[in-house]
């Protein structure tokens, strides 16, 4: 079986055609193009298409953020899941409408073969009520669906099974740091906890977002700022985070600054360990031990010096860095932690498009 993985972000478009034979998955061809909201997502959706359509695809699988309540599986898209997925752009406004673009390019240009939605949200349907829900009255939480959905799933799921081989062991914390970053805690391959919530803009400092903030903060925006519903989503979704802080989204533009004496620059990536140190903490203390800890993501991946950093700072949790391997960790799946460290720390390249595409062919097949 042939299939497109199509892997949508808020600004670029991911994608991957493999070839699926038993347990064996054989990549043909891959590649990232930037886009656009709106008609240019659906046409670099086309043009992704358009670049493969000669190597007989028999299905394309799609990665969505945010399924909601309505979506705990990976599931065949339809007109109606296609405008499911749109309207679920209000818990992830930066995501979802990018993907139900896609998916709008992917009808048009390949009708009638079959394509399949994979959430990010499904691998953290595990986590118990006590970490997934507010306190908020019950006839809320539970009754209109608001709770801790997390995202960054398939991210974390791979990179679970690859400790889990690596180590033969159980309790991870597994830190995916980008544009868009989010810690997870996960006991036997199960998400337990994880630092989104409702939406992706809570947990972590981000590139434009600004993670966790007093929900207060809003209200004083809206009362005493004088700000719309629509200019607060804006601030906290597209201007805060590291562009907020340090003036750049860009991690590597941030360290250039730094490096070059620049203070703001140095504030935001002081903020953005911090944070991750707060939820390794967190986390450690939810799992009652941690046996590994692992980076993945563009600046979890490609970044010594913040995972240096973070390592550091964990030495009170028995971790160890092992600098040299931490200096020559990208891009290859790596340990980067001594051998006497009591916690391993690795370096795993994620690959979403695997899983989704993995996905995305069990589903086919069951059906």
């Amino acid at each position: 079986m042939r299939i497109l993985v199509l892997n949508p972000g808020s600004a670029t478009l991911k994608f991957r055609l493999l070839e699926l034979s038993g347990k064996e998955a054989r990549v043909i061809t891959s590649g990232l193009t930037d886009h656009l909201a709106g008609e240019s997502t659906s046409q670099a959706a086309a043009d992704v298409i358009g670049r493969c359509r000669d190597q007989n695809i028999n299905a394309v699988g799609c990665r969505v953020v945010h399924g909601g309540e309505r979506f705990a599986v990976p599931t065949l898209v339809t007109v109606e899941v296609r405008a499911a997925i749109r309207d679920l752009g209000r818990l992830a406004p930066l995501h979802n409408p990018v993907a139900a673009d896609v998916l709008d390019g992917v009808e048009k240009a390949l009708p009638g073969v079959p394509v399949v939605a994979v959430f990010d949200t499904s691998f953290h349907r595990t986590i118990p009520d006590r970490a997934a829900l507010y306190a908020l009255p019950l006839e809320l939480s539970r009754g209109k669906g608001l709770r801790r959905y997390g995202a960054h799933g398939t991210s974390h799921q791979y990179v679970a099974g690859r400790l889990s081989a690596q180590t033969g062991k159980s309790k991870f914390i597994t830190c995916h740091l980008g544009n868009g970053a989010s810690v997870c805690a996960i006991r036997d391959g199960r998400s337990v906890d994880t630092s989104m919530g409702l939406t992706p803009l809570a947990g972590l400092v981000m590139g434009t977002r600004s993670g966790d903030i007093d929900p207060s903060l809003v209200l004083h925006l809206l009362r005493a700022e004088g700000m719309s519903v629509g200019e607060v989503d804006d601030l906290l979704n597209r201007r805060s985070g590291l562009l907020g802080v340090g003036g750049f989204a860009d991690m590597r533009e941030l360290a250039k600054a730094e490096a070059a004496g620049d203070d703001r620059a140095w504030l935001a990536i002081e903020m953005f360990v911090y944070r991750i140190l707060h939820f390794i903490g967190a986390y450690a203390a939810a799992l009652e031990g941690v046996d590994a800890i692992a980076f993945t993501g563009g600046i979890g991946e490609h970044s010594a010096e913040v995972r240096r950093r973070v390592v550091e700072a964990l030495g009170w949790l028995g971790a160890r860095l092992d600098g040299a391997a931490n200096q020559t960790a990208n891009p290859a799946e790596t340990r980067i932690s001594t051998a006497d460290s009591a916690v391993q720390v690795w370096v795993i390249p994620t690959d979403e498009e695997g899983i989704i595409a993995r996905a995305t062919a069990d589903l086919l097949s069951a059906s």
